[in-house]
């Protein structure tokens, strides 16, 4: 195959713009100039690899605390961590060749991390260093330094150490993650499989990844080759400042198959800074439960799109309750910041300074409205249960049928909180039965689940559900939304109101 120069691509690619430069037809994509790639990443990398460091981690076991000898099972070591294959090979071994008298064995991972201080700071993800009790840091030219652990979030995994040095270390600088994107080109460098530091290049796959690791997830995804030992190493752009913190892989084999995903910059700066000061991470806290805002639950609230995040739970002493957010609110703008999906406020809450008190814009009673909320610090044992009142115990004990809906709804009384299990202070109308193939059922409603609103007003007898549900089917409305009690927790629950409640062909 003929070899084709750089400099020849961009000429054609030149002309092709040139040529299909004219304004392109309606529901046509127009065409788009694309940057050759750097002839070389050479002098960058260069640039970069002292600011990046290999982790040597370890933890001292013994034969007594294996299975067999009355100790612990394998530790609970998160997912991917690089101490939980040695443990399961650790204890299987035990199992076979059990001695009670074998010495004490030190067991080895290696990671990856980067200097972002001069004076020795030093950053990784959490758990190359979980469960360690000795933390080595190796430069680039070979020197090993002992760490100590400033701090650390399990929840976004990231931990910073301090190592003791005699002479400043080549510091590396956070970027604007936000500024990065899908098609940029990127560097990982890092420490796979013990190797020491190695360079890969990719591009910026996509961005807001949520990989279900935690409830910050937000990572940027890449097709740079990260493997097993890069984690904790930096991504950079082209400008050589870090947008990245390498952290996980998805690979059926263990190695890369070009899905990796990295902490965005603009995280990882939030949480650093909180663990050199603190040695823990602050988050902002509002106080709600939340769920996602489905088509059927915007249809009968009256919004256009189904975006924003819908509060099921205000904690009574949050600070949502402070700043007047209320059951049933949707949460569309918090500090100015659209809530596209439910996903994206707990994470911009949680980077909110605290104290600072911001707009938040709700969707309630069928408009827009603004609130001042002024942001806590989440608690480590926060409470989101929903105050309770007794309900009208005079209402009558027959269950009522609600047409159309498939279930049949009765008062609280002490005999269905026997039968059920409900709390002393539950409040509401309780469902006694469900129709099979209902729209109840559909949604997954039961009996002895307690409907505590309808249409965002509170219901404490049958005949205020009926009358609520009524009020909707006149309005003309496609469902009616509800707000469920079950074990599991409160939820809202929409159901369609056609005439006859049966499933229609499809």
């Amino acid at each position: 195959m003929p070899r084709v120069t750089f400099r020849s691509v961009r000429a054609v690619s030149l002309a092709v713009a040139t040529v299909l430069a004219a304004p392109a037809l309606p529901g046509v994509v127009a065409p788009a100039f694309a940057r050759p790639a750097p002839d070389s990443f050479a002098d960058l990398a260069a640039r970069l690899l002292p600011g990046v460091v290999n982790i040597s981690s370890s933890t001292l076991l013994t034969a007594q605390n294996g299975p067999g000898f009355g100790g612990p099972d394998i530790p609970q070591f998160p997912p991917g961590s690089p101490f939980e294959q040695l443990f399961r090979d650790f204890m299987e071994h035990n199992k076979k060749h059990a001695n009670p008298a074998e010495p004490p064995r030190r067991m080895q991972s290696l990671g990856s991390g980067f200097i972002i201080d001069a004076k020795g700071i030093v950053v990784t993800n959490n758990h190359v260093i979980e469960g360690a009790d000795e933390i080595s840091v190796t430069l680039q030219d070979g020197t090993t330094l002992k760490a100590t652990v400033l701090g650390r979030d399990t929840k976004v995994d990231l931990a910073v150490l301090k190592v003791k040095t005699d002479k400043p270390l080549p510091a590396l600088q956070f970027g604007d993650s936000d500024k990065s994107r899908v098609g940029d080109w990127v560097l990982a460098i890092g420490n796979p499989f013990g190797l020491g530091g190695t360079v890969t290049a990719g591009i910026i796959s996509a961005r807001g990844r949520d990989i279900q690791q935690g409830p910050y997830d937000n990572f940027i995804q890449t097709d740079a080759p990260i493997n097993r030992g890069n984690s904790g190493g930096p991504l950079f752009d082209m400008d050589g400042s870090v947008i990245g913190i390498n952290t996980a892989i998805y690979s059926p084999t263990g190695g890369s198959i070009g899905i990796g995903f990295s902490i965005p910059s603009n995280l990882a700066k939030t949480v650093v800074d909180q663990l050199r000061e603190y040695g823990h991470p602050r988050r902002g806290w509002l106080g709600v439960k939340i769920q996602q805002v489905t088509p059927d639950i915007a249809e009968s609230l009256g919004l256009k799109d189904p975006g924003g995040a819908l509060i099921a739970g205000v904690d009574d002493n949050g600070p949502a309750a402070k700043g007047h957010l209320q059951n049933g609110d949707v949460i569309l703008k918090f500090d100015n910041q659209d809530v596209k999906e439910m996903r994206a406020l707990p994470r911009i809450v949680a980077e909110t300074e605290i104290n600072k008190t911001v707009p938040v814009e709700v969707w309630r009673n069928g408009k827009g409205e603004t609130l001042q909320v002024r942001i806590g610090e989440l608690p480590d044992d926060q409470q989101t249960q929903v105050a309770a009142v007794k309900p009208d115990q005079s209402a009558p004990l027959k269950p009522l049928p609600l047409a159309g809906l498939g279930l049949k709804i009765s008062p609280i009384t002490p005999d269905s909180r026997d039968k059920y299990q409900l709390g002393q202070d539950q409040k509401g109308v309780v469902i006694t039965d469900v129709g099979q193939g209902s729209p109840a059922a559909d949604r997954g409603l039961k009996a002895g689940d307690v409907i505590v609103e309808v249409q965002q007003e509170e219901v404490n007898s049958p005949a205020e559900v009926l009358d609520r549900v009524e009020k909707v089917r006149k309005a003309g409305r496609n469902s009616v939304l509800f707000l469920v009690q079950s074990s599991d927790g409160l939820r809202w629950v929409p159901l369609s109101l056609k005439a006859d409640g049966k499933r229609q062909p499809g």
